[in-house]
C-alpha cells in the first residue's frame, strides 16, 4: 500500500499541476470577486469533488461513467450553472468599484462555498477520473481496509494535493486583481473578464465528452 500511495500522490500532483476546468473556475471567482471568495470556492469545489469520489467508492459513479445519458445530463446542467454564473458576474461588475454591498462578507463566503460545491458536484469528468483511476491503486485482497474505504482515504489525498494548488492559484490571482482595484474602469474591465472566463469553460464543458 505504502508504494501504490506513493504513485498515486505523484499521479495526482501531475494531474493537479496543470491547469484545469477547476483553476480556471477559480482564477475566474479571484478576478471577478476577490480572495475571499475565490478560497471559498476552492473548498466548496473540493467538497463537491470528494462527494463525487465517495459517490464512485460506493458504486454509484459507474452509473455515470456508463451512461451517456445521465453523463449529458450531468455536464449540461454544470455547464448551463457555469454559465449563470459568468452572467451574473459580467452583469455585476459595476458593483466592484463602489464600496460596500447589503451583503455581509461571511453571507458572500458562503455563497462562494455553495457554488463552488455546485460546480464541483457537476462537473462529470471528475466522476469519471475517479472511476478509471483510484480502483488502480488499491489492495483487493490482505489490506485491513474495505475497498470503499481504501479509496475514500486515496481521495482525501487526492483533495489534500488539489486544496493547495488551487488555493496558491487564487490566491496568485487576487494578488493580480489587486493592482485592478485602484482604478475602478480597470476593476470593472476585470470583473467582466473574470465573468467571460467561466462563460468559456462552461462552452468547454458543454462539448467535452467523456475522452477530453
Amino acid at each position: 500500500m505504502p508504494d501504490r500511495l506513493l504513485a498515486f500522490e505523484l499521479l495526482a500532483l501531475a494531474l493537479i499541476v496543470v491547469p484545469g476546468p477547476s483553476v480556471l473556475f477559480i482564477v475566474g471567482r479571484a478576478l471577478s470577486a476577490g480572495r475571499r471568495a475565490a478560497l471559498a470556492t476552492v473548498l466548496g469545489n473540493a467538497a463537491g469533488e470528494y462527494v463525487q469520489a465517495a459517490g464512485v467508492a460506493l458504486g454509484l459513479g459507474v452509473i455515470l461513467a456508463e451512461s451517456d445519458l445521465v453523463f449529458t445530463v450531468v455536464k449540461l446542467g454544470g455547464a448551463c450553472y457555469l454559465a449563470f454564473l459568468g452572467v451574473q458576474a459580467i452583469r455585476g461588475r459595476r458593483s466592484l468599484s463602489v464600496p460596500a454591498s447589503h451583503s455581509t462578507p461571511t453571507n458572500a463566503d458562503g455563497r462562494a462555498l455553495r457554488e463552488g460545491l455546485i460546480v464541483g458536484l457537476t462537473n462529470p469528468k471528475t466522476t469519471v477520473f475517479f472511476v478509471a483511476v483510484l480502483p488502480q491503486f488499491v489492495t483487493r485482497s490482505g489490506s485491513a481496509e474495505p475497498v470503499p474505504v481504501q479509496m475514500l482515504l486515496l481521495a482525501l489525498v487526492f483533495m489534500a494535493i488539489a486544496l493547495v494548488s488551487d488555493s496558491v492559484w487564487a490566491l496568485g490571482a487576487s494578488q493580480a486583481r489587486s493592482w485592478f482595484v485602484r482604478s475602478p474602469r480597470r476593476l470593472e474591465n476585470l470583473g467582466a473578464a473574470g465573468g467571460c472566463v467561466m462563460i468559456g469553460l462552461a462552452a468547454g464543458l458543454a462539448l467535452a465528452n467523456r475522452t477530453d
